[in-house]
Order: structure tokens, then C-alpha cells, then sequence
């Protein structure tokens, strides 16, 4: 049942997780010309990086925490080696969840 509560937190992450890699694109190679033409732009982008990771961390500790796991120890991982932790733990997070559903049915 912690499974159906999880879901949500983990669905939220993976939704915050993706925004703040576009966030962070606009400021690599090909896109960083367009960004760097507009100060609203730089801005825009910035604040969207500081909104979505804070929101992804509070996703994880939330999933972590309705899956009876360490809410500081699975942010804190998140953040030493975002976002590839973020992207393994999420990709865990659903598996676990896949397998708790099939134990129970």
C-alpha cells in the first residue's frame, strides 16, 4: 500500500527533474547564445533551476519517506552527483514499486 502513496512523489520528481535539465540546457553551447541575448532570459532561467531543484529534492524526500527509506540520506545523494543519482534513484524507486505490486498481487 506505501507503493500507491509513492507514486505521486515519484511522478512530481521525474516532472521537476526533467524541467530543471531544460533549465540548465539553456545555459550550455547551442543554447547559451539565445539566453545570453536577454537579461529576463538569464533570470528566468536561473530562478527555474533554483525552483526545480529545490521542488526534485522535496519530491525525493517525500517518495523516500512514503516508501519507509532515509528521506536525508536519498536528498543528499541527489545532490552529491545530481543528476545522474537522481535519474538511478528515481529509475529504482519505480522498479522497487513494480516489484512490491507484483509480490502482493
Amino acid at each position: 500500500m506505501q507503493v500507491a502513496r509513492a507514486q505521486q512523489p515519484i511522478a512530481a520528481a521525474t516532472v521537476t527533474l526533467v524541467l530543471w535539465m531544460i533549465s540548465v540546457a539553456s545555459f550550455l553551447p547551442p543554447m547559451f547564445k539565445y539566453t545570453s541575448q536577454s537579461v529576463l532570459l538569464i533570470i528566468a532561467a536561473g530562478m527555474a533551476i533554483f525552483v526545480c531543484l529545490v521542488l526534485h529534492l522535496f519530491f525525493i524526500a517525500m517518495a523516500a519517506k512514503r516508501l519507509d527509506r532515509s528521506p536525508v540520506l536519498w536528498v543528499v545523494i541527489s545532490i552529491l552527483f545530481m543528476p545522474v543519482a537522481s535519474i538511478i534513484g528515481l529509475i529504482l524507486f519505480e522498479w522497487f514499486s513494480e516489484q512490491e505490486k507484483e509480490a502482493t498481487a
